[in-house]
């Protein structure tokens, strides 16, 4: 969702909120699943500032009527998660090309949504269970984030046991599944492992073109990335490309001495 449509949907919402605070009141239920909807769409409008301050209020109040463990409490949680990452620079998905964009955010934003991001999963794998589409989800928004602070290694693991049970959940052929094995491409890619990356993007491509068809954009997503691994596995890293990660490594390397000055 962008643009005139992004900023509709956001309207929308908010004229919903507004009415449900007004007849309900600020902690109902109904009002606060208004709330987090509304924070759905300012993200994907791209106003992740007001996504982080909705986010934070609506966590706030779930805690305090519904419990830390509930899982309408957990999903803010992960909800607001996002929001700090998307606040901090980097809202999309795991990428090489991507993770490197994200040297020009703010290093306290993915400290912050790391801590929540690591509680969030720990909490849902207990409530929910490993296996639970919500605890995966939760598991790969956390990938994205280790990325953003520099633990590369971390990220991969967690991603090789995402995809791991999405295909025993799944199968391999679906598209949480092969979502799973792109986000570990990336993960692959920042360790500099271009040659498995690129074998397994191989195999995600002919999943995608069998399952979604050579035009669907994830199909089309995954082909793109064949040219950057081809280029990598072959002649190695760009001048521009490394200098790129030279920048990431200083702000993850400020993000790391944030989180070590803070107090506790």
């Amino acid at each position: 969702m962008a643009g005139d449509d992004g900023r509709a949907q956001v309207q929308l919402d908010e004229d919903t909120l507004a009415r449900r605070r007004r007849d309900l009141g600020e902690d109902h239920p109904d009002t606060l699943a208004a709330a987090s909807g509304l924070a759905v769409s300012l993200r994907a409008a791209g106003e992740y500032q007001a996504a982080r301050e909705l986010g934070e209020d609506t966590l706030a109040r779930r805690r305090r009527v519904l419990g830390e463990d509930h899982p309408d409490t957990l999903a803010s949680a992960d909800g607001l998660a996002v929001s700090l990452r998307a606040a901090g620079g980097h809202p999309g998905t795991l990428t090489s090309a991507g993770s490197l964009a994200a040297s020009v955010g703010h290093p306290g934003e993915y400290q912050a949504a790391r801590e929540l991001g690591e509680d969030t999963l720990a909490r849902r794998r207990r409530v929910l269970g490993e296996d639970h589409p919500d605890t995966l989800a939760s598991a790969s928004n956390l990938v994205m984030i280790l990325d953003l602070v520099g633990e590369e290694q971390a990220a991969r693991e967690l991603a090789e046991d995402i995809l791991v049970r999405r295909r025993r959940v799944l199968g391999e052929d679906h598209p949480d599944t092969l979502a799973a094995a792109f986000q570990l491409v990336g993960a692959l890619m920042e360790l500099g492992e271009h040659h498995a990356a690129r074998e397994l993007n191989d195999d995600i491509i002919a999943r995608r073109r069998r399952v979604l068809g050579d035009e669907h954009p994830e199909t089309m997503m995954a082909g793109a990335f064949d040219l950057i691994l081809r280029g990598l596995d072959i002649g190695g890293e760009s001048p521009w490309m490394a200098a790129l990660r030279e920048a990431s490594k200083r702000r993850q390397q400020e993000a790391r001495e944030l989180s070590e000055d803070e107090p506790g």
